[in-house]
């Protein structure tokens, strides 16, 4: 089966030499899946032919903002029309979760309660409780941004209070997520002191660092619905916790 990647965003210098690409990345969270990959850097100019070159599609995080006039966003959120016209397996991770809404009707925001960052645990609700089958997710999160109006066919499956939308899914072919599910502790730990305190302040820094101390992120139940999503099997579960070959570090 083949997975497409649309990279909108990736590392670096001293992170991409270290912890690789946001595609390879994901590669690696879903390593053992037994998907094929394809990467398109989109932030480049670099699209597909068409929505039906691959099995199933991924967009992947990014530092830019989905309201950011770059010219690679409005062809990004056509491709996914296009995806979601052919009813193709698409899964969304942090920006990739935000410009699905937004290609889909819905609206994103620079949220006013600043910046998430470190651990935030994200609470099934209504059908979310059953699917994910867990009562806390603890994942890693790095956003100001967030799904602030949900798009008409959007279903709240988890959120938080600071970000209530944070994981949706659209009929059965469609699953985004706000948090990073790819990234690892180790990650999480240089990034966030890579970007201090240009981008945070070092007191935002040092909490998330804390919470990433006192906290394990676990992101399986998630990770078990992106593949059953990408293997167009939404009710699947404990396929890849079983069996694949994901980052240890990060749960």
């Amino acid at each position: 089966m083949k997975i497409g990647i649309l990279a909108a965003g990736s590392n670096e210098a001293d992170l991409l030499a270290q912890f690789g690409s946001f595609a390879q990345m994901t590669e690696t969270m879903l390593a053992g899946a037994g998907f094929d990959f394809q990467t398109w850097d989109v932030r480049l100019g670099a699209f597909p032919d068409s929505a039906a070159q691959c099995d199933g599609w991924i967009i992947t995080g990014s530092p830019a903002s989905v309201y950011q006039p770059l010219t690679w966003i409005a062809p990004l959120e056509q491709l996914i029309r296009e995806v979601d016209g052919l009813k193709r397996p698409l899964v969304g991770i942090c920006f990739g979760h935000q410009i699905i809404a937004r290609a889909l009707g819905g609206s994103v925001v620079k949220s006013d309660l600043g910046w998430g960052l470190g651990i935030d645990s994200y609470t099934p609700v209504g059908s979310g409780e059953s699917l994910l089958r867990c009562n806390s997710i603890p994942l890693h999160v790095i956003h100001q941004d967030q799904v602030a109006v949900l798009p008409e066919r959007a279903e709240r499956l988890a959120g938080s209070a600071f970000c209530p939308n944070g994981v949706l899914r659209y009929d059965d072919h469609i699953f985004t997520v706000q948090a990073h599910p790819e990234f690892s502790l180790e990650y999480m730990q240089a990034l966030l002191a890579s970007i201090a305190p240009e981008h945070i302040s070092y007191r935002d820094a040092g909490n998330a660092m804390h919470s990433l101390r006192t906290q394990q992120a676990g992101a399986a139940a998630i990770i078990d619905q992106v593949v059953a999503v990408l293997r167009g099997a939404q009710s699947h579960r404990g396929s890849v916790g079983a069996g694949a070959q994901i980052l240890p570090s990060a749960f």
